[in-house]
């Protein structure tokens, strides 16, 4: 059997829950809950396959791993943590697991669009603060019907940016897409168009694009000049999509009305960041794939990688 090591376990199996009989049948399985720069080339000798969750692997650090690594497993989608052309100047496979959390994902960001429609989340600050006038008196926040409103989804080709799309057209809405593989849509209420017209006409807009040289921020002042007042921007992909300091300026100018962000740059946020304090955004701690479902089938899937490995049949591989 293949020596497998997990070198941050901790990030994934946060609440000791997960079952890892699926790693542990394939290969001689070691985990860690974390480990820094030097733990982590003390515990890579005598390994095949490394196993990491958003770990970070420098250039310095994989070109020190001995000859026996031999696959990099990202327990994830992205994958940007890792240096992928040092990994293959030392001929080490990387491979991510790119549909663990598509389902997951996609109903946090229909959940967004329902909660800004309907000002749920401040209407329960309201009631928190003893404020009752939205019983008393007349509803003081908005609420608004989704069905007729356009999303717009960047990155709308891929699993997760899909699965959005079907969800929200059986809600009623109108889909634009901009993607780098623009396809044929058989759908009259789905059309793929240029980013900047996305931006302009879209009521909502959603991020599911990897993050790379190309997409650092993609959203920038500029872009989100060019969206609605009353439009709402939506990430779930990675923070550094949206230049968060532009954002932060166009929220509090009313350039756009709010956004709902699940990622941030850096991660976790500083307590001081100002995003916190704003009533018009919607702040999670990176949670659409953190569900227990999706955290099992993340570790089912990823010994799949691992099975086609061995086989010598790879499959999911990035570099």
């Amino acid at each position: 059997m293949e020596n497998a090591v997990f070198l941050n376990s901790a990030k994934l199996n946060f609440d000791h829950k997960l079952n890892y009989s699926s790693l542990t049948e394939l290969t001689t399985f070691t985990k860690y809950a974390e480990s820094n720069d030097q733990e982590i080339l003390e515990r890579v000798k005598d390994q095949t396959i490394i196993i990491t969750k958003e770990l970070p692997l420098s250039r310095d650090l994989i070109l020190q791993f001995p000859p026996s690594v031999k696959l990099i497993c990202e327990a994830g989608t992205g994958y940007n943590n890792i240096d992928i052309v040092a990994a293959r100047e030392k001929n080490i496979t990387v491979c991510n697991v790119p549909s663990y959390s598509t389902e997951a994902v996609a109903h946090l960001v229909i959940t967004y669009i329902l909660n800004f429609s309907s000002s749920m989340i401040q209407r329960q600050i309201m009631i928190s603060q003893k404020n009752f006038d939205n019983f008393t008196k007349h509803v003081e926040l908005p609420h608004f019907e989704v069905q007729n409103k356009t999303l717009g989804v960047i990155g709308g080709s891929g699993a997760i940016g899909q699965a959005v799309i079907k969800i929200a057209l059986v809600l009623g809405m109108n889909i634009l897409v901009f993607s780098r593989t623009p396809k044929q849509e058989d759908n009259p209420n789905v059309h793929f168009v240029s980013l900047e017209e996305l931006l302009k006409r879209s009521d909502f807009v959603t991020l599911h694009c990897p993050l790379t040289a190309d997409t650092l921020h993609l959203i920038d002042k500029d872009r989100l000049k060019l969206m609605k007042p009353s439009a709402i921007i939506i990430n779930t992909s990675r923070g550094s999509i949206i230049k968060e300091t532009d954002l932060v300026e166009a929220l509090q100018n009313g350039e756009i009305a709010g956004a709902a962000l699940d990622v941030q740059d850096p991660e976790p946020p500083e307590p001081t960041n100002p995003l916190f304090a704003m009533k018009n955004v919607i702040l999670t701690p990176h949670i659409g794939w953190r569900r227990f479902e999706s955290r099992q089938r993340l570790i089912d899937l990823m010994a799949h990688n691992i099975e086609a490995f061995i086989q010598g049949k790879l499959i999911n591989i990035v570099n």
